[in-house]
């Protein structure tokens, strides 16, 4: 497991790189923008560089960059769809330039103009993103927790965005426990998780599994409602290990994206709770 966490880039994007070296981190995930405001920052080209290659001294195996949350595709108001478009090209230009493995994003919400009708609001945009993929840089759609109408709730709509899309060669998926959980995915059971981890092989493809959000869920199983705890204090607790222990799941880059002991997000001390949550489930299921 390639245990890391989302953090801020605040100080210049290099930072992010320190932060994660400073957690005892593998992997690393950053917005790379202020999550609070469409405009884009404007990084300073030598700190591409900078991040390049304090990512090698650290070590840092896996790097994600990941869209505002604010972006929605699949809206039928031109105006925020415009900037949503704008925002994640953005997003994958300035994860080209740092050399990340992926981008995550979620689709959106189609606002109750239905599946279909927010999916072809969202394809054009998906299309050029993918035009700005690279050999080592992916666009991971990532599953939502399934409220207010969004898009990739389920692995049967995110089967549909990758089938859409002609199943473009650097097209994947990212999966959040937390989300699968309020979305009613059941996986602290091993049969449960069984099934749809063989749903994602047979309609996805595993090879297009590129990175895991781990994270315990507030709320209660199907609720939809994407609220995150810390390792080990919510509804998920010791259960979450079914998760991270899968024979399948092995390998990925595996980002927390919990609250952390005092609300401003994860530490070492929730990195080192994940490593020891996967090596205790790890024993469990041998």
């Amino acid at each position: 497991m390639l245990a890391g966490a989302h953090v801020s880039c605040s100080g210049g994007i290099q930072t992010a790189v320190d932060r994660a070296e400073s957690f005892g981190a593998d992997s690393v995930q950053f917005f790379t923008q202020s999550p609070r405001a469409w405009r884009p920052t404007n990084h300073d080209p030598a700190n591409f560089e900078r991040f390049r290659e304090r990512r090698a001294e650290a070590g840092i195996q896996a790097v994600l960059c990941h869209a505002i949350y604010l972006v929605n595709l699949a809206s039928p108001d031109d105006e925020l769809q415009g900037k949503s478009v704008a925002a994640l090209l953005n997003t994958m230009e300035v994860a080209r330039a740092v050399e990340a493995d992926g981008v995550v994003f979620h689709i959106g919400s189609h606002l109750g103009a239905g599946f279909e009708a927010g999916l072809e609001r969202a394809l054009p945009a998906l299309e050029l993103a993918l035009e700005r993929c690279s050999e080592t840089t992916w666009l991971l759609v990532e599953n939502s927790a399934g409220a207010g109408g969004t898009i990739g709730r389920s692995v049967e709509e995110l089967a549909v965005v990758v089938e859409r899309l002609g199943r473009h060669p650097r097209l994947g998926i990212c999966l959040d426990s937390c989300h699968l959980w309020v979305s009613g995915v059941d996986v602290t059971d091993p049969e449960a998780l069984d099934a749809t981890v063989t749903e994602v092989d047979e309609t996805i493809g595993l090879d297009r599994l590129r990175a895991l959000h781990v994270n315990d869920a507030r709320d209660s199983l199907g609720s939809n409602r994407d609220r995150h705890a810390n390792i080990g204090e919510g509804e998920l607790g010791e259960g979450l290990g079914v998760f991270l222990a899968h024979p399948s799941l092995q390998g990925l880059p595996t980002v927390l994206e919990v609250p952390g002991r005092d609300g401003r997000g994860p530490d070492a001390e929730e990195v080192t709770r994940l490593r020891e949550l996967h090596a205790r489930s790890l024993v469990a299921a041998a």
